[in-house]
């Protein structure tokens, strides 16, 4: 038998929190929560989308800092290190050292050292007439790889941020080159596409590889210039939700299972089932990297 992706019970939490203005404020509640959630026994644990600053497009470069010398970085990892456990941080608006930005997920060992790095690959521009219009590529520059790390002793994890989980292209390759036993997804939708696509999205990526799927959102702020849709939630290797937050701030707590995923691929084994024959491996030319 295959050895399991996931190798230990690992117990994660979703921050599902809003960001304001106050950068300060911001990062204080993030310690606050994240000191909650590992006193309540979770190992890893996953901050929302532009966590530290407002979720728009004219915010992003007056919030953007660099990495790793910016002041999130360095809070990010103390953070990680005081709590012992594996943080994902949501995402940040990035300053390149070639003075471009970007969208930006950073996970850190509970040592505290990063582990991983993320920049969004796929930009968010939509324009739905009477509803919503949003284009980061008006500052944003799209990152261009996708980002497997391991977590010792659990096994590895892929990472994307928000609008990436619309491309499938990402988790199979996370899942069928490098056997992640979960995709994390730190994500703004909003309360136009969210109701349509949120639980679709999650589902379906777990269901297309058979893994588990993490999604955290920013928690709902109608006062704010951007409406997120809150609902994190964890999704299961059978698709099946075990936890989902509401729209307001909340921790969102699950427990992965180890063999699960070997449960379910064995009931249903399309991952040896696959007719490479008939259609191309999109998994063959491509490389992944954690940094």
């Amino acid at each position: 038998m295959p050895p399991q992706l996931l190798t230990e019970t690992l117990k994660v939490a979703l921050l599902q929190l809003a960001a304001t203005a106050d950068k300060a404020r911001n990062l204080s509640r993030v310690k606050e929560h994240v000191l909650k959630a590992a006193s309540n026994g979770a190992k890893l644990i996953v901050l929302p989308e532009c966590f530290n600053s407002p979720y728009a497009v004219s915010a992003f470069p007056d919030y953007a800092e660099p990495i790793p010398l910016g002041e999130t970085t360095k809070f990010l990892s103390e953070l990680a290190k005081e709590t012992s456990t594996y943080l994902i941080g949501g995402s940040i608006p990035e300053r390149g050292s070639d003075g471009k930005l970007f969208n930006t997920s950073l996970s850190f060992s509970p040592l505290g050292n990063l582990i991983a790095k993320h920049r969004k690959v796929h930009l968010f521009d939509i324009d739905i007439p009477g509803k919503i219009k949003f284009k980061e590529s008006e500052v944003l520059t799209g990152g261009d790889k996708v980002t497997v790390f391991d977590i010792p002793p659990y096994g590895k994890v892929g990472l994307a941020i928000c609008y990436d989980i619309r491309f499938p292209e990402l988790a199979s390759i996370a899942a069928r080159k490098d056997g992640v036993f979960a995709m994390i997804y730190p994500g703004a939708f909003n309360t136009t596409t969210g109701p349509l696509h949120w639980d679709l999205l999650g589902r379906a990526r777990a269901v297309d590889n058979q893994i588990y799927v993490l999604m955290c959102s920013p928690a709902r702020d109608l006062s704010a210039g951007y409406h997120a849709y809150g609902s994190s939630m964890v999704v299961d290797p059978n698709a099946l939700i075990l936890a989902q937050a509401k729209e307001g701030e909340e921790i969102v707590y699950a427990e992965l299972q180890p063999g699960r995923i070997e449960e379910v691929r064995g009931g249903i084994p399309v991952t040896a089932q696959r007719r490479y024959d008939v259609y191309p491996d999109i998994n063959s030319q491509v490389k992944t990297s954690a940094l």
